[in-house]
């Protein structure tokens, strides 16, 4: 295959001999080596971050390293005289010298695994397939009966096995201390499997059998005692985004710290962490950005290749002596990745660590670096041997020599079915050309039988002399601090791992300045609204209910503020797995050092809260009462803290844990004793309360107000009594008359608070320390123990599928897929000018009608900094013109993606100067849907199919006049393209990262930009020969006229030469070239010997040019700044004059007419259509978030149903008919919390979709509202079923048709709840934030709705807007009306006011009169003594006084649907104009 991607040699591959120092299995002579030359590169390299030959590792030309001597790396060093150079073999072997002149003992780990193979669940021709909502039900409610059943069934004979499928079949090797392993395969050959099998990292896997042994120890206790010793850098990088890159790497060197028998004697642990925090950051080339935020897709941070380095960084800093690396230069320019591979080489060396390495685009010069090559196909093990021998082993079988491959490329391609080629005269019959026919092969080789040989030799070793083993126990042993178990996987104890991450978690929050800000100011702001409404109460029965209304508000508000900490648990999860991994701590650590580091944020703002609450409030004015009251709410929420945390850590998902938290929320609530007293709870229901917290804490501090103050009887609690009219009653309390305040005592205007406690509530005084207090410590330690247990024993993760998840095939897609699986087949007989000629006619080779050239001139780009404005990008001159392809090169951080970025329009911080032009004009507010941006990171909606992500994309992006079977047959194309034949059905979600990176690239791709394509990094993550079929297909794309612009690191040769042009930019964001690149890149070769850096003829330019400017740890070539040379340059004013040109002519040319211009290439109502189709699908995929909100209004409206069954006309039923219908205002607040996170996780992928004007914000807001639509029907429904009919709704005036006005509320609030919930979200930057406002915004509107505070006392300066604004207060009106209208009430006997009439009067003489005027009955009007008084005789007479009308109840309905309408409209605007990125 001639024209498969090659690489040459590096600058530091000079031409390799064969000659090996290390026995040959081959037969092959070796050649003799040239030692005079070899002598004379060591001396130019003797300073440079290379290897010098030791031990067996002679065996390789160290000093192929370079091939340019002649001094040009010594002007290099010269120019940047006074720099400290760094280098690292001399650093470590110093540091290992000296260590063991110390008596510290070496870890040296060989790895030997035997036959080790990997299942996972189902069967070959298997698919799992996402889960529905009638199997989410069935989970929730069959799942304990299962883990029961799972417990009971371990002890039970086995039954038949569960069907599983082989994804890495027996393998067996050894790999020696000092040695390193390159693994090669296609994606999906089973290289990450094999890594993590080897690093003992089996999660996730049905089975996984065979024997590994590291230094003589088994598995099994590796894993128990020595995990931190094999560790996996997975390919993706999981970090805290807000954590600077020191505070990252400080993080994991303070758990890795060796004790004092571990450092070199006067080493302190923070001088040592200073060194190897130094060292690594200098090794990886990146100290510039030890004080920058690490950052991810949405957090402004270091560069992609930056912190891919971090991720090396903090892998390296776990000291471990066995590593294995998943594609760890992903992201890594050229130089960086030769630069990393040579660090793990000296490291490897000196430390006698043993290093797996699995790489996708490996160079000649990092292949050479390794002792053992590695090549899995299909899962199989097809070749385990040296490196030098790999290649002719692969010719002898019958594979055509590619000597232009490089040979990591060529191994890789021999497995692949599209790619292989086979000598001449050979062919498929007399080839191994299937996984197991090359794996047969490999078995019978020398090979195999050499590598079963040293295996069973070096395993014999192991076995009988056990110095390794006993130096490597001793080792770790030393490493650990003092008091640290020998046992334990940990060098850091318990203690001083609770401390490390309880300093990280504080440092997490107080760097986040806007949640903490807010979560101050809210809770600061409810404490005086609340104060304030229940300002200075009164010491009379009037302050009474409302001291403890005011409590329960201020327990609320502490407790329910603890309900944000439940979404915030599931953050974490995959840097917990990750560190876990790594042995940096116990995953128990992390909960004591939550609850730490939150205590000085918490006890403050708590303090604040209490201090605002309570003296506003007016409650008892004394030191003792103050600190009581918050003690005991301070200590409530914690434990509430502890409890919803508990079920963040133990629940699989959000909307796991939210279910529980539902099935305990409104109970704990409920049964408090503020809204239900203890002796009217159900006998069957009443033990609630007992294992309530929130009990204890609001009798606590219930009694410590109440045991101080004595309360006076009068206004409306004495009867009968004056008003209205009436004169002849007594003004106060009189010997005729009664208060009605529990605790009176006849004819006594006094009644102490004690008294009313222990009568209304039955609270006693004596209970407050040795009861409540005790019992709430107990809870509070209770939840920090089952935090620990959890996190110990079974702790969550997070997703980490081996599998992809498949939607159903509906026809139109099964008829699809069999059309790409037949061309698929098709294909694997032809040859590549075949299938080349194939896509031709397919695709067609028409120009593209808009022959427009993209220029840019003097841009710059400055951000913020703490130091002043720092420049990203300096003075750049460039184009891109139709049919060319254009590659932006440079080092990692030299600003390619913030130079695509700008040119992109898609930077919405700092500030961009100079010209940007298309045709020489500014930029049209078409420009975005004009263009297409494949971004670095892959954001994409998981519940999509792989076609359905890219249908969307053409669907919205292409132009409307195309018809939709076109574009699906555009899509189609890009699958087939792309290798996603197989996944076309896949869930996003479940895709690996190479799948994910296809995925980005084809819902581009199907947009068919008519301007400009942008890409970056499009080849990362992807095998060489994707890389090369991805470039082709761009080059296919270019010459038909398509502009593309797009950054590339580690390219090959020939991949390189299919770029017409180049824009290389170094560090500081400068040009040092733009230009072309010219046939076999001779124009640009041209350019750099002109400047002193001639590139020999057999070394990759691409690689070289990165080297010559000195964009790895090398020094550049030269004694000047390049970017000098560039503007000094005739190429430099030739570009300028080309830009003056191509503006001179497309200005010559008449404007675009601007009318027909528009952001968007289709209408709002089909943008409408599609988007909200892609909801309604995302939703019907989340079974999980379905059910929990069927779940949440089914549960809540069935446990108040229960609390309250077929309620009577009782005065004490009319109670609680009001507080069951106060339940539907708190339904809300629920809502919005299942709401928010979905929807700023949704805004997340729109926010990338936006970029490119796919759709308009207006289309995202509605059709999130209108996605939800048909599940807040449902809900209600199922609501008002389970409310009306156990309560026994309707007894009143407006009968049975009254329920079907109170089902109509019910949908209005939910949808109310649904929109609030979503402009919460829109307001918010995250959902740490979101959070915060649902209590503040839920007790407000709760405590001015007029239940907690009836109308008649709430303060007029509340009455007179906030009360009637409240959407609760309408919701209540209309409900409580509705119910109680012509709803005749009867007491019972205890719920009679009773008093004496004169001597020689009635009932009736004495109180008809009150009667007539407040309304009630008496029951006995003829008796002489005891008269019983109910305060109402109809509904009506009890919603009067609170300004409610049964009359106005319709108009309350739709001014609360008007709400919903309002937060609809403040959503669509948050949208459009808060997006929260900072780019």
């Amino acid at each position: 295959m001639a024209d498969t991607p090659t690489d040459a040699n590096t600058l530091h591959d000079e031409k390799r001999t064969n000659g090996r120092e290390n026995e040959t299995l081959s037969s092959k002579p070796s050649r003799d080596i040239d030692v005079i030359r070899a002598e004379e590169e060591f001396n130019a390299l003797s300073r440079q971050l290379s290897r010098t030959p030791s031990k067996v590792h002679t065996k390789r030309s160290e000093l192929s390293t370079t091939t340019i001597g002649q001094g040009d790396v010594e002007k290099g060093e010269k120019a940047e005289e006074g720099i400290e150079r760094f280098d690292l073999r001399e650093y470590l072997s110093s540091s290992n010298d000296a260590n063991q002149e110390a008596g510290i003992k070496h870890k040296h780990v060989g790895v030997v695994w035997e036959d080790l193979q990997v299942d996972v669940m189902g069967g070959l021709d298997h698919k799992f397939y996402v889960p529905t909502l009638g199997g989410a039900a069935i989970a929730f409610f069959v799942g304990p009966l299962l883990w029961l059943w799972s417990l009971f069934a371990r002890v039970l004979p086995k039954k038949k096995p569960p069907v599983t499928r082989t994804i890495l079949h027996k393998s067996s090797g050894v790999l020696k201390p000092g040695e390193m392993c390159l693994v090669l395969g296609c994606p999906g050959s089973g290289c990450s499997t094999f890594l993590k099998a080897i690093s003992n990292q089996r999660e996730g896997y049905a089975n996984v059998s065979g024997n590994v042994l590291y230094a003589g120890i088994n598995a099994e206790e590796m894993a128990k005692h020595y995990k931190g010793e094999v560790v996996f850098n997975q390919e993706d990088d999981i970090h805290i985004a807000t954590l600077t890159v020191a505070q990252t790497l400080s993080f994991a060197l303070s758990t890795k710290t060796p004790g004092p028998n571990g450092r070199l004697p006067g080493v302190s642990r923070k001088k040592f962490d200073d060194q190897v925090q130094d060292t690594l950051l200098r090794m990886l080339n990146i100290s510039h950005t030890k004080q920058t935020l690490v950052g991810d897709e949405f957090v402004r941070g270091v560069s992609g290749g930056e912190r891919k380095r971090v991720s090396i960084a903090e892998m390296m800093a776990t000291r471990a002596r066995v590593q294995c690396w998943d594609n760890s230069t992903r992201g890594l320019d050229a130089s960086t990745a030769l630069d990393f591979a040579k660090s793990l080489r000296v490291m490897t060396d000196v430390l006698g660590q043993t290093t797996f390495v699995s790489l996708y685009q490996a160079g000649e010069g990092i292949y050479d670096l390794f002792d053992k090559v590695m090549v899995i196909d299909e899962g199989r093990q097809v070749f385990y041997g040296p490196p030098s021998e790999a290649r002719a082993y692969f010719e002898g079988l019958g594979y055509m020599p590619l000597p232009r491959q490089s040979t990591a490329d060529y191994l890789t391609g021999c497995t692949d079915p599209n790619e292989r080629r086979f000598a001449s005269g050979r062919s498929a019959r007399d080839t191994p050309s299937t996984a197991a026919a090359l794996e047969s092969a490999f078995q019978m080789s020398n090979y195999s039988r050499y590598n079963d040989d040293s295996r069973q030799k070096y395993k014999i070793l192991m076995e009988t002399e056990k110095t390794d083993q006993e130096a490597f126990r001793a080792a770790v042993a030393a490493d650990k601090k003092k008091g640290v178990s020998k046992k334990s996987p940990y060098t850091l104890g318990f203690s001083g791992q609770v401390w490390a991450l309880t300093v990280r978690q504080f440092q997490m929050r107080l760097q986040d300045r806007f949640q903490l800000i807010t979560s101050f100011t809210l809770s600061i702001g409810l404490a005086l609204i609340i104060g304030g409404a229940y300002y200075n109460l009164p010491l009379t029965s009037a302050g009474a209910f409302t001291r403890g209304s005011v409590m329960f508000a201020a327990l609320l508000t502490t407790c329910l503020d603890a309900f944000g900490e439940m979404p915030m648990q599931m953050l974490g999860r995959p840097i917990l797995r990750k560190q876990t991994s790594y042995s940096l701590y116990r995953p128990s650590a992390i909960s004591l050092a939550n609850t730490l580091a939150d205590l000085p944020f918490s006890a403050t703002r708590i303090l604040l809260v209490n201090i605002a609450v309570y003296f506003l409030a007016g409650l008892h004015s004394s030191a003792g009462g103050f600190w009581t009251f918050h003690l005991f709410n301070y200590i409530a929420f914690l434990a509430m803290q502890g409890f919803f945390r508990t079920f963040g850590l133990i629940c699989s998902s959000f909307d796991a844990a939210f279910r529980l938290a539902v099935f305990f929320i409104p109970n704990f609530v409920q049964y408090t004793g503020y809204m239900i007293p203890v002796g009217s709870m159900k006998r069957w229901l009443f033990w609630i309360y007992y294992a309530n917290p929130l009990s204890y804490a609001f009798q606590g501090i219930m009694v410590n107000e109440f045991m101080r103050i004595t309360l006076s009887c009068d206004g409306n609690y004495i009867v009968p009594r004056n008003g209205l009219g009436l004169t002849k009653y007594p003004d106060g309390l009189g010997p005729n008359q009664a208060c009605t305040l529990f605790g009176s005592e006849g004819g006594s205007p006094a009644i102490s608070g004690a008294a009313y406690l222990s009568v209304g509530y039955g609270y006693q005084v004596v209970d407050l320390w040795r009861l409540d207090f005790l019992v709430l410590v107990g809870f509070l330690l209770l939840f920090q123990l089952t935090q620990i247990l959890a996190l110990e024993y079974y702790p969550q993760y997070g997703l980490n599928l081996s599998i992809n998840i498949f939607a159903k095939e509906t026809e139109d897609d099964k008829k699809r897929n069999t059309r790409l699986r037949e061309r698929k087949e098709g294909r694997k007989g032809k040859t590549e000018a075949d299938v080349e000629v194939s896509h031709t006619k397919e695709n067609g080779g028409a120009l593209r009608p808009h022959q427009k050239t993209f220029t840019w001139e003097g841009l710059n780009y400055h951000v913020p900094s703490p130091n002043g404005p720092l420049r990203l990008l300096h003075d750049i001159y460039g184009y891109v013109k139709p049919g060319t392809l254009t590659a932006l090169m440079g080092a990692s951080g030299a600003g390619k993606t913030t130079c695509l970025d700008v040119l992109a329009q898609r930077k919405n911080i700092g500030v961009v100067s100079g010209d940007v032009l298309v045709d020489g004009r500014p930029l049209n507010s078409d420009f975005a849907r004009g263009t297409a941006y494949a971004e670095q990171m892959d954001v994409h909606e998981g519940t999509a199919t792989v076609r359905e992500a890219m249908r969307f994309s053409a669907y919205l992006r292409q132009p409307a006049h195309i018809s939709q079977e076109e574009k699906d047959e555009y899509v189609e194309e890009m699958i087939e393209l792309l290798e996603l034949q197989d996944l076309s059905e896949a869930l996003v979600f479940s895709l690996n990262v190479e799948a994910r990176k296809r995925l980005t690239i084809g819902v581009e791709l199907a947009s068919k930009p008519e301007l400009l394509l942008f890409l970056d990094e499009p080849t990362s993550g992807l095998d060489a020969q994707s890389a090369w079929n991805l470039v082709r297909f761009l080059r296919k794309l270019a010459d038909q006229g398509q502009a593309i612009l797009c950054t590339i690191h580690q390219p090959s040769s020939l991949l390189f030469e299919s770029f017409d042009r180049l824009l290389l930019l170094e560090r500081g964001g400068e040009t040092v070239y733009f230009g072309d690149i010219g046939e076999d890149s001779r124009i640009i070769r041209e350019y750099f010997t002109r400047q002193g850096a001639p590139c020999p003829p057999n070394v990759n330019p691409a690689e070289y040019m990165l080297e010559a400017i000195g964009a790895g740890v090398s020094p550049r070539i030269g004694h000047r700044d390049w970017k000098d040379l560039w503007l000094e340059s005739p190429e430099y004013k030739k570009v300028r004059e080309e830009i003056n040109e191509i503006k001179r002519v497309a200005l010559s040319h008449p404007a675009p007419d601007s009318k027909t211009m528009s952001n968007y290439a289709t209408s709002f109502l089909y943008q409408l259509r599609v988007v909200v189709q892609r909801n309604n699908t995302a939703l019907w995929r989340s079974p999980e978030y379905i059910f929990t909100r069927l779940f949440v209004a089914g549960f809540i409206s069935l446990f108040i149903s229960l609390s309250f069954l077929q309620l009577g006309t009782s005065y004490r039923d009319l109670q609680f008919r009001v507080f069951s219908i106060f339940w539907v205002v708190v339904l809300p607040a629920l809502v919005m919390s299942q709401i928010e996170p979905l929807f700023i996780m949704n805004r997340r992928i729109f926010i990338r979709e936006s970029s490119s004007r796919i759709y308009s914000p207006y289309v995202f807001a509605i059709g999130q509202l209108i996605g939800e639509f048909p599940y807040s029907i449902v809900c209600g429904i199922i609501y008002w079923v389970l409310m009306v009919y156990p309560m026994g709704y309707g007894q009143g005036a407006a009968g049975i048709n009254g329920t079907g006005f109170q089902l109509l509320i019910i949908i209005f609030m939910l949808l109310f709840g649904v929109s609030l919930g979503q402009l919460v979200a829109a307001l918010s930057p995250s959902v740490q934030v979101a959070v915060l406002f649902n209590p503040f915004i839920g007790l407000i509107l709760g405590t001015f709705c007029g239940v907690t505070i009836p109308y008649p006392t709430m303060g007029n300066f509340w009455r007179s807007w906030l009360y009637q604004l409240n959407p609760y207060t309408r919701t209540l009106a209309a409900m409580v009306s509705t119910e109680l209208h012509g709803l005749m009430i009867r007491c019972k006997s205890d719920e009679f006011s009773t008093f004496n009439p004169p001597i020689g009067q009635t009932c009736s003489n004495w109180a008809q009169d009150f009667v007539h005027a407040f309304g009630g009955y008496i029951d006995n009007l003829n008796d002489t003594i005891n008269c019983r008084y109910c305060q109402f005789r109809v509904g009506d007479e009890f919603f009067l006084p609170l300004n409610i009308e049964f009359s106005q109840r319709w108009r309350d309905a739709f001014i609360l649907f008007s709400y919903f309408i309002f937060n609809l409209i403040i959503t669509i605007i948050a949208s459009r104009y808060l997006r929260y990125a900072k780019r």
